[in-house]
């Protein structure tokens, strides 16, 4: 049985002309880029090669790009690295309740180090408010942390709006970008982002490199320290055929950015009122039409999330309950109890997100297997499916 692999938000499959571009790096190019001797210049030119198109697939100068190791340490990078640097008084961030752990986490950490923060809770839809944004912003504020768009839901957040809040009010802003990147356009220096996190095996580059955005003129202290690679901001020996690889993913992302976004739609919104049309109480979650191109997410009553997952993956889909980083996680998404969810209707949570090699035809074949399947899981769950669909399901 051949899988459907629907689940592009967890990771994509490296496209073949990735693939092809780090080979050169890995037989031939594979010298130390901070080596001064023809093999080490060799293995320059093919990072500052790729450190440019990644500029030019968010609008900005190759050295306002900063290689890190995944999109996780972009984010630690960002949060640490701006408190690290700010001037003294300044001991305060902003964020929200449905940041990826690779925040979330961080921010805590900052707590505990007596940095102050502010998590904004959302709307039904899982969105932020800007004016929330204004109100929790004070003198003390370094920065503001908004995810440009949920991994789990969806939501695209009001990032040019958010952004303005904070260049107004002289505030640093940051944007987890992770699941954006390669899938809706972005222009850093015309929507005024400052720091912007990225990973390349979200869109169809190699897993173990990701990128951090930081506006010239920003200051953000070094997040790992060592030797003086990435302008002396991030060191270690760059993994040079996964920057390559990046690259290459970057410039196809730039080329293809709007057409790849309508092939998805389509299969998104056939997904949609498949799913919501064919089975009884299922919801959507996140926002009605604010939503990356390829993300539908469901809330399925009186069925275990899990049990769903390994259903699917039993007759050949491939699909996630949540974020893929919380898969097994007994709690419920936090992301979806911030949309005012009970943990009982939370719990039955599923992600379906479509990417460039997906079909109609496999779009069609889901949603014959699909109601079967929550029927069977239905009738075999010990919980009640009597009360309705709660409100935080749009």
């Amino acid at each position: 049985m051949e899988q459907v692999y629907f689940d592009h938000a967890a990771t994509t499959p490296p496209r073949p002309e990735v693939i092809e571009a780090m080979l050169p790096s890995l037989r031939e190019r594979w010298g130390n880029p901070s080596s001064i001797h023809a093999t080490g210049v060799r293995a320059l030119e093919e990072v500052e090669r790729a450190r440019e198109r990644v500029a030019a697939l968010l609008g900005c100068l190759p050295d306002e790009i900063v290689f890190t190791g995944s999109g996780t340490e972009a984010d630690n990078h960002a949060l640490v690295g701006a408190c690290a640097a700010a001037k003294p008084g300044k001991d305060h961030i902003v964020t929200s309740q449905i940041e990826h752990h690779a925040i979330l986490h961080t921010a805590q950490i900052l707590e505990a180090r007596g940095v102050q923060v502010t998590y904004l809770g959302v709307d039904a839809a899982g969105m932020v408010d800007p004016d929330e944004v204004r109100k929790a912003i004070t003198d003390r504020t370094v920065m503001v942390s908004i995810m440009h768009a949920n991994n789990e839901i969806g939501t695209i957040q009001p990032i040019a709006e958010i952004a303005r809040v904070c260049r107004e009010r002289g505030v640093l802003f940051h944007t987890d970008a992770v699941q954006a990147v390669g899938h809706v356009p972005i222009d850093v220096h015309r929507r005024q982002i400052d720091l912007l996190s990225l990973s390349a095996h979200k869109l169809y580059g190699p897993k173990g490199v990701g990128a951090l955005f930081v506006r010239k003129g920003v200051r953000i202290a070094s997040f790992i320290t060592g030797g003086g690679q990435e302008l002396g901001r991030r060191a270690s020996t760059e993994n040079v055929p996964g920057i390559v690889g990046l690259g290459e993913a970057a410039k196809l992302a730039r080329e293809e950015t709007d057409s790849a976004a309508g092939h998805d739609r389509g299969l998104r919104d056939a997904l949609i009122q498949g799913v919501l049309s064919r089975t009884p109480e299922v919801a959507l979650t996140g926002h009605p039409t604010q939503r990356l191109p390829n993300n539908a997410s469901f809330c399925v009553k009186g069925v275990e999330g899990e049990s769903l997952l390994l259903n699917l993956d039993l007759v050949g889909f491939a699909v996630s309950s949540g974020s893929a980083c919380t898969s097994g996680a007994m709690d419920p998404s936090h992301v979806l109890l911030a949309l005012g969810l009970p943990p009982e209707i939370a719990r039955g949570s599923l992600r379906v997100s479509v990417g460039r090699d997906n079909t109609r035809d496999q779009v069609e074949q889901f949603l014959e297997v699909f109601p079967s399947i929550v029927r069977r899981l239905r009738a075999m769950s010990p919980a009640s499916v009597a009360s309705e669909v709660t409100p935080g399901c749009q």
